[in-house]
């Protein structure tokens, strides 16, 4: 389990050959729900 407090910008991600699950439950604030974030490149994954 992992928490994020509002305002903050988390990132996740699974490789190519690696298995993720991903299930979010989010609360709203302000009115929104979700602020997706841009793709990451793999250059920067790997970093």
């Amino acid at each position: 389990m992992v928490w994020f407090p509002p305002g903050e910008r988390p990132w996740h991600g699974a490789a190519a050959t690696t298995a993720m699950t991903h299930i979010a439950v989010q609360e709203r604030l302000d009115g929104r729900a979700v602020a997706w974030m841009e793709q990451v490149s793999d250059e920067q994954y790997g970093g």
